[in-house]
């Protein structure tokens, strides 16, 4: 099933600009790049392409800035973050609608995308007070205490799957704890974090939020090896991530890295498990209604073999029955990819699993012409294997792409989810307490549901084993980490 909607945008001539010490501004080289619909093709207006010589502006700005925001009370940064979080629910409509068109994710899924970003910055303020160190016992005549203090410039870098959610959210954290903030939006998604930038011009003062737009080659690359930013937070690819560290590596001075990457997570189905829960479990892991462009997704199902045959089909039957159509459109469960290069690489992946001869196709595949008027379309895919060297089993697809593999025995599976080198979050699904439990310590991921997937919980930490990242974000670890910890000796 396939719908289609109104998509004109009203944005094709409009000029975009970055928010640097305050101001709404262009690119120091003059240059703009069009922006585009994703499901369309229309044009979306221009942002400024951002180079070297931007970041520099920017840090500078943030520098300037740091010693005076620093320097506030407590409380009051945190009523800024409140204040922004109430910026973004009034402006919700204007800015899913914006990440709609931008991104290509269902309007109604973008707007969720705000109420969350809206509660992290609540949430964060109302740790405020927390950002406190200790004393420590010593003998009569010393004091000694440890504070918690600012880095002072960090640089923000974020993924083009929740285009507003990861740039207002991802900001709250090091804002308030008194650091100046550099934020780099995908290239892909930009318009909404740009747009949020113009409605912060006078709640946030000077220089305390910048916004540079450009590619990640040039303007990341930039940020990462500013001898000014001392601490950096990513989110995206592990292949990006990488390359941070290694840039890292390469500044003039030390910096301070937190990566949230990439996964190929695993649910586990056991056969005592609620299979129709496990069903809704499985196509809600995948974040199909994301077009499974997120690295939390579940996107490798065991099933054990007594269940696996009706899992497959009950799952196949859901997934035809799924809505594929423009973002605008309120019926549509599923938008489009976020943008041409990456089209290409997840039809890659499905063309490849095709022909290859130990996977099945049961749902979904490559598009047709089924639905003309908007591009960049996949149906919602299951594959079927017994194999676990298949390419669309091992790597990440970043896509609507689900593969199910049969297993036999508890152990065994166990050693097939920790198989890959990711650990971001894992699914299980039992009627059995004990075995839930087990495997909630046995699988190497940072994030598991039993008999759940999906959702995050409020104020528990996210974030990934092995090469899923370093660090945790969503709770107090992250606003802890955009701190240094400092001992005080007094001999009196």
């Amino acid at each position: 099933m396939t719908t289609t909607a109104d998509t004109s945008s009203g944005f094709d001539s409009r000029t975009w600009g970055m928010l640097i010490g305050g101001e709404i501004v262009g690119a120091d080289s003059g240059k703009y790049e069009d922006v585009t619909n994703p499901a369309t093709g229309g044009g979306l207006g221009r942002v400024p392409v951002g180079d070297t010589a931007d970041v520099d502006r920017a840090v500078t700005a943030a520098t300037e800035a740091f010693g005076e925001w620093r320097d506030e009370a407590p409380l009051y940064r945190a009523a800024v973050l409140r204040q922004i979080a109430d910026t973004l629910l009034e402006n919700r409509d204007e800015l899913s609608h914006l990440d709609s068109l931008d991104n290509g994710s269902p309007l109604h899924e973008m707007r969720n995308d705000i109420d969350i970003a809206s509660y992290q910055l609540q949430y964060f303020a109302g740790l405020t007070l927390e950002v406190c160190g200790k004393t420590v016992p010593t003998v009569p005549g010393i004091h000694q205490y440890t504070s918690r203090e600012p880095y002072g410039v960090v640089g923000r870098v974020v993924a083009f799957n929740h285009p507003l959610l990861f740039a207002a959210s991802r900001i709250a954290a090091p804002l308030v704890v008194g650091n100046t903030v550099v934020l780099k939006p995908s290239e892909h998604t930009p318009l909404s974090t740009l747009r949020m930038g113009e409605l912060l011009t006078d709640i946030i003062p000077p220089g305390v939020l910048n916004i540079v737009t450009g590619v990640g080659a040039v303007v990341g690359d930039a940020l990462v090896r500013h001898p000014q930013v001392r601490r950096i937070g990513f989110t995206g690819s592990h292949s990006t991530g990488k390359k941070i560290q290694i840039t890292a590596a390469e500044s003039p001075v030390l910096t301070t890295v937190s990566l949230e990457l990439g996964g190929k997570n695993p649910i586990i189905i056991f056969d005592d498990a609620d299979l129709p829960a496990a069903v809704e479990g499985a196509i809600r892991g995948m974040n199909f209604t994301w077009q499974g462009q997120s690295c939390g997704s579940t996107s490798r199902a065991f099933v054990q073999r007594a269940i696996y045959d009706q899992f497959c089909n009950l799952v196949a039957e859901r997934l035809d029955d799924m809505a594929v159509g423009n973002p605008l459109d309120e019926g549509s469960d599923t938008g489009v990819i976020a943008f041409a290069g990456h089209y290409d690489r997840v039809c890659g992946f499905i063309q490849r699993a095709i022909d290859d001869p130990e996977v099945t196709l049961r749902a979904g595949g490559l598009p047709s012409d089924e639905n003309s008027e908007i591009r960049h379309w996949i149906r919602p895919t299951l594959f079927t294997t017994e194999s676990d060297r298949a390419e669309v089993v091992r790597e990440e697809v970043f896509g609507p792409v689900l593969v199910a593999l049969p297993f036999d025995e508890y152990d065994e599976v166990i050693e097939r989810a920790n198989s890959t080198n990711y650990g971001l979050t894992a699914s299980v699904w039992t009627s059995n307490l004990g075995v839930g439990l087990s495997a909630a310590k046995d699988i190497a991921a940072g994030y598991v549901w039993v008999n759940g997937s999906g959702a995050h919980v409020p104020g528990a930490p996210f974030g990934g084993y092995k090469d899923s990242g370093i660090g945790r974000e969503e709770d107090i670890d992250e606003l802890f980490s955009y701190t240094q910890l400092k001992s005080v000796v007094i001999r009196h």
